[in-house]
């Protein structure tokens, strides 16, 4: 299963990266994270990649208070996403007509549903953002949908004080990318050793091939 698991954590991070810059550059509004990403580089004239990589160690020291342990894909979803996402920065154009706005954030929503799917899918451990919000929900027993509304306001709110890109785009990300992900975070995840002896211990009653 290692074969498998490192290559898709590393592939999933890389394309979540292309995403991001994807949906920068269609310039009709990013994420709430993003949008703290995009205030604060405008703001300091830092790369956005490297705010990335800022903002993501910051969030994962939070996780020490709530005891939560960070695995290689938190460590590497710290390292990796923000010179990916810098990269498609520099290799993609600023979308200037309204049509290659919409292909441009929709193409970037699609691929990070699907980037998501991989890098979770890996089972090496969420992201930094995410197990922020999973270690509080965990620590103090509050609704994971309070604690992860309350973290992205916060942020989207500072974010945009900042001059980060709030538009239609944020508003379609938030509707969106939970259901997208509920679709292939299952579809990509790694099977455990386990569940895979189960399915070799107690085969399909129909194998027959189909002609």
């Amino acid at each position: 299963m290692m074969i498998r698991r490192v290559p898709q954590l590393l592939i999933g991070l890389f394309l979540y990266g292309v995403a991001i810059a994807l949906m920068v550059q269609a310039g009709i509004g990013v994420s709430p994270w993003d949008v703290l990403t995009q205030g604060i580089a405008r703001q300091t004239g830092l790369p956005f990649g490297l705010i990335t990589n800022i903002v993501g160690l910051l969030v994962l020291l939070l996780w020490i208070p709530i005891r939560q342990k960070p695995g290689l894909g938190t460590l590497l979803n710290v390292l990796l996403i923000g010179p990916s996402a810098q990269f498609g920065l520099w290799l993609l154009p600023v979308a200037q007509q309204l049509w290659e706005q919409v292909v441009f954030f929709a193409g970037g929503l699609a691929l990070l549903a699907v980037a998501t799917g991989l890098y979770i899918g890996a089972r090496f451990g969420p992201g930094p953002r995410d197990g922020l919000m999973t270690g509080i929900h965990r620590r103090w027993g509050w609704r994971l949908w309070i604690v992860r509304t309350s973290i992205e306001l916060t942020v989207l709110a500072i974010g945009w004080l900042l001059g980060g890109n709030v538009g239609i785009g944020t508003l379609l990300f938030a509707l969106l990318i939970g259901p997208m992900v509920n679709l292939t975070i299952p579809l990509l995840t790694v099977p455990t050793r386990t569940s895979t002896s189960r399915f070799h211990d107690h085969p399909p009653v129909n194998t027959r091939r189909r002609s």
